[in-house]
């Protein structure tokens, strides 16, 4: 899976899939650096280590951190390395904690450091955004950063200088579309900064707020978060996977293609890591799943939801190859038992508040889907290759009615074995 002021340096991206977060100063004490979203690093000289409990030491970064109570369900403590040889301590948003909830939280710092994190996934691309949502995220991120827009400052040929700042990096860099013009000569403006400077000088501004420049901002930070809220994976864990390619061409070829699982509490969405867009998004009520181990065969996880064939309905099995595949089985599983234990949310006035942050998003119970032709969250279920079957599995087909029982016996129990059919028209699917 995946203190605000300190002595140490803020490491490279060389340097943080490598980072350590203990370091042996005594017999009886121990450095522990805890990393936070932007990388600043929170040191503790903590006694007696091997005893301590995540709780806590979780309660001493909120104290030196000096965060409200609401930090405590709002953010966990994760352990994050490629290898898990010297894993990092990080401080990040608990997985668990609802949208809901996020939307009633009003301390600054509390506010920041979750705009950071989310931030920080924009940019890298682990929450993949159409170049609309890219703009107005990224301009709020001008506002934060720059301050009130000023006509003529900055222009947008400076703002080209810092594009990644405030774009995901793999959009600066194409050739084509949306930034096209940034590899031309001379100094005209490319779309892709132009673009980003006219959402600049749409961002609200708060009244009478300009004298309190911290406090200027959280409208700004609950304005990202927002908008990030719109986005099905937002507040995800992630985990690293490969799944198998259709086979093209003459002779069949197929191969294997790098994904990201990306699990919530609303659902599960694989993500195509090259190409930045959903490939399947599942809510609970739509799947069934299982996972294999390394003692049976190969550790993978299988998701199994309702599709069509050729205009006939089957059921399809995707097969995600990964050594993390019992930890997103039992992650599936609890986020499920959360779900069905949750209360119904009671109305949000402190929603309705929210929305007159800047730019007028709508509250969370009542965003707009995200629907537009080609859009980057939608399902691609025509680029996976899947398994369809029938009769309990114990033979391929691909005639099959609507599904009353599932291969598979872990799912989101609805009564009356009722499920919703994934359905790629809805989802308005484009190549």
């Amino acid at each position: 899976m995946d203190g605000t002021e300190d002595n140490a340096g803020q490491p490279g991206p060389a340097d943080r899939s490598h980072r350590s977060s203990v370091s042996s100063v005594g017999a009886r004490a121990a450095d522990v650096l805890v990393y936070l979203a932007d990388d600043t690093v929170v040191p503790l000289a903590m006694e007696n280590l091997p005893s301590l409990t995540a709780h806590e030491l979780h309660q001493t970064v909120r104290e030196v951190l000096q965060l409200p109570d609401v930090a405590l369900d709002a953010f966990a403590l994760w352990l994050v390395s490629p290898l898990l040889d010297e894993p990092s301590l990080q401080f990040r948003r608990n997985v668990f904690f609802p949208k809901r909830r996020e939307l009633q939280i009003h301390d600054k710092e509390v506010l920041r450091l979750l705009y950071e994190e989310a931030k920080s996934n924009v940019l890298a691309a682990r929450y993949p955004c159409d170049v609309e949502d890219c703009e107005a995220l990224g301009a709020l991120v001008c506002r934060v950063q720059l301050g009130p827009y000023q006509p003529g400052q900055p222009t947008a040929c400076a703002l080209r200088e810092k594009l990644d700042s405030f774009l995901p990096a793999h959009l600066c860099k194409r050739g084509h579309g949306l930034f096209a013009a940034l590899r031309g000569r001379g100094t005209k403006a490319g779309t892709g900064e132009q673009g980003l400077l006219n959402a600049y000088s749409r961002v609200k501004e708060v009244a009478g707020s300009e004298s309190e420049h911290e406090a200027s901002l959280s409208p700004h930070y609950r304005a990202y978060l927002l908008k990030c809220h719109e986005l099905p994976f937002y507040g995800s864990a992630f985990f690293h996977g490969e799944i198998d390619k259709p086979a093209q061409g003459f002779l069949h070829r197929g191969g294997q293609k790098p994904v990201s699982v990306a699990i919530s509490l609303e659902g599960v969405h694989v993500i195509d890591s090259r190409e930045k867009h959903v490939l399947l998004g599942l809510r609970f009520q739509e799947l069934s799943w299982d996972h294999t181990s390394p003692e049976e065969e190969e550790s993978a996880l299988w998701l199994e939801f309702d599709g069509d064939s050729e205009g006939t309905p089957v059921n399809k099995l995707l097969k995600v190859y990964s050594k993390q595949a019992e930890l997103m089985s039992s992650l599936i599983e609890y986020c499920i038992e959360l779900s069905q234990a949750a209360e119904p949310a009671a109305p949000q006035e402190s929603a309705a508040g929210a929305a007159s942050a800047p730019g007028n998003s709508p509250p969370a119970t009542q965003r707009p889907q995200l629907r537009r032709q080609g859009s980057v969250v939608c399902s691609r279920i025509q680029h996976l290759s899947t398994i369809d079957y029938v009769e309990e599995g114990e033979q391929i087909k691909r005639v099959k009615p609507r599904r009353s029982t599932s291969f598979f016996s872990r799912q989101l129990s609805l009564g009356q074995g009722s499920y919703t059919v994934v359905q790629p028209t809805e989802s308005l699917e484009q190549g």
